[in-house]
């Protein structure tokens, strides 16, 4: 699988799915020889005096050696462990140092879904190279797409749109967490959710998590909104809710019953806090479950 590449065709089934393969594929560039390899059609193929500008967007994960990209507003060096992101109609050149080479891998996507996904993430939306490092589970989606578009079974794109979704997911993942990674604030953060997740069933005091770990409480509600994306109390909310819904469609316990089981002081404010967040009363949640009030 170290030098091979497959352009893809779709259908209109393909492109309703909102996200479908252009191109897969990877190669390993030795030391010396001219970049990008032969055989590649117009409007990929390039040469580095005039670069070029793509249709779709691509992902580019470079794992041995080293090498240089240039963009109408940046340049950046590629080492082993960085990923390109191109995003359509992006003026764009990259080649391998020369006396290096590179081994890469490559996925050319497009649709209305892939469009959302990287414009809703302000990390994607702006990125054009990121190091990421070696991780296992990224190249081995990339290999198994190559895997899928070889052999083009019914329902490829499809499979392939997930997996080109994993890989996204975990580069923003690695991006949001590289500030936290292995560090004590991590460990604390951890630790506070853990006990969060298992105070699910009454009322919390965030100043006293913060106490009992040693933290400082501004700094630490700063740092578990930064890692998980909601203040401490917002987190304790949304899996009081999750539970609460799960109560409500898998068990028949009463709306009051299960009020009291999750530490609301009433029905009436736990209805009104799960009408605020599930956009449905209690009642209204199980009935749409196909489960009878109790």
């Amino acid at each position: 699988m170290e030098n091979n590449f497959k352009y893809l065709t779709h259908n209109s089934e393909d492109k309703k799915w909102g996200l479908y393969l252009m191109v897969a594929g990877s190669a390993r560039i030795e030391p010396d020889t001219s970049y990008p390899p032969k055989g590649h059609p117009t409007g990929y193929n390039f040469e580095w005096k005039n670069g070029r500008a793509l249709q779709e967007y691509q992902l580019n994960y470079i794992t041995e050696g080293e090498g240089i990209m240039e963009t109408r507003k940046a340049r950046y060096n590629i080492r082993a462990g960085s990923i390109i992101l191109l995003h359509p109609n992006l003026w764009h050149r990259y080649k391998p140092v020369r006396d290096k080479g590179w081994f890469e891998h490559y996925i050319g996507f497009r649709g209305e879904m892939a469009e959302r996904l990287i414009q809703s993430s302000d990390i994607l939306r702006d990125m054009n190279v990121l190091n990421i490092g070696f991780h296992e589970n990224i190249l081995r989606s990339f290999n198994d797409i190559i895997v899928e578009t070889r052999n083009e079974r019914p329902g490829y794109h499809q499979v392939c749109s997930g997996l080109v979704m994993h890989i996204l997911g975990q580069i923003i993942s690695l991006e949001k967490n590289k500030n936290f990674m292995y560090t004590a604030v991590e460990s604390d953060i951890r630790k506070a959710c853990l006990i969060i997740r298992q105070s699910i069933h009454k009322n919390i005091i965030v100043e006293k998590i913060a106490k009992d770990l040693n933290v400082d409480y501004s700094q630490f509600r700063k740092a578990f909104k930064k890692y998980t994306g909601l203040s401490p109390m917002q987190y304790h909310m949304s899996l009081r809710m999750k539970q609460a819904s799960y109560l409500l469609t898998n068990s028949d316990l009463s709306i009051k019953e299960i009020a009291s089981r999750l530490g609301f002081c009433s029905q009436y404010y736990f209805t009104k806090l799960f009408k605020e967040k599930m956009k449905k009363t209690p009642s209204r949640y199980r009935e749409s479950s196909g489960r009878k009030m109790k």
